[in-house]
């Protein structure tokens, strides 16, 4: 299957313009690996920092590829065009709430919030088995733990990722999503510091929740658009997977 470009490009302005929230939420469990690596020096930090942020970015995808496939294998099953087109569509739906969400960061739109929280239970403990994070393979273990964190904006990404009905797709989207989130969550340089104070500018996150709600609205329109000539052409070559 074709990849969907809409909404992987969606899900990488979600986490670089959309995540300035979520790293006052992430900013404990950074601080804790830190605080139990003591690295030694600038390079070592910034070398934990990577693997620990990497090990999460590790989470998202694994996640985004296990739903994914649970979402192939549940269509598969009911074998119907109708069910597939509707949960494509469905995909629209979720990235017009991401966009929502970035619009306004303190609002609900959060689909998977009861499930999330209830699987994080059960994983949460296994944080104090990794803990001190001092070795390379511990961080990067407590960065995929770190993954699974539930957040809203990920959760719902997660519902697009599971709504693609793709276990690539959903990897892939989760994977934009997480690599967006970098910026914010690597240690940054001076000039990174100036990026991370663009980045929470009101109009820069503004018109990237525009941009996520427009590739939603073009997801979910796809279908009736696709009818007209010249924008079939635009919306194959974006990957849209709506198409008849």
């Amino acid at each position: 299957m074709p990849i969907d470009w809409l909404s992987v490009g969606a899900a990488l302005l979600a986490g670089l313009l959309g995540g300035v929230h979520c790293a006052a939420m992430c900013g404990g469990v950074a601080a804790g690996i830190a605080v139990s690596a003591r690295p030694q020096g600038r390079s070592e930090a910034w070398a934990m920092a990577l693997r620990s942020n990497l090990g999460r970015v590790g989470g998202y995808v694994i996640a985004g590829l296990i739903v994914g496939g649970l979402g192939a294998g549940l269509l598969t099953l009911a074998r119907s065009e109708t069910l597939l087109l509707g949960a494509r569509m469905a995909v629209g739906a979720v990235l017009v709430l991401v966009g929502l969400r970035m619009l306004f960061p303190g609002a609900g739109f959060n689909l998977l919030a009861k499930p999330g929280a209830a699987l994080w239970a059960q994983l949460a403990p296994l944080q104090r088995r990794l803990l001190p994070a001092n070795t390379a393979p511990r961080q990067i273990a407590l960065g995929l733990l770190w993954g699974w964190l539930p957040c809203g904006l990920s959760l719902t990404l997660l519902s697009a990722a599971w709504l693609s009905a793709d276990a690539l797709q959903g990897g892939l989207i989760m994977a934009a999503f997480g690599l967006g989130t970098l910026p914010l969550m690597l240690p940054l340089t001076y000039s990174g510091a100036r990026s991370l104070r663009w980045l929470q500018r009101p109009g820069a996150r503004h018109g990237a929740a525009a941009l996520v709600i427009t590739a939603g609205a073009l997801t979910l329109a796809a279908p009736w658009l696709a009818q007209i000539p010249a924008v079939h052409g635009v919306l194959e070559a974006l990957g849209c997977r709506t198409l008849p």
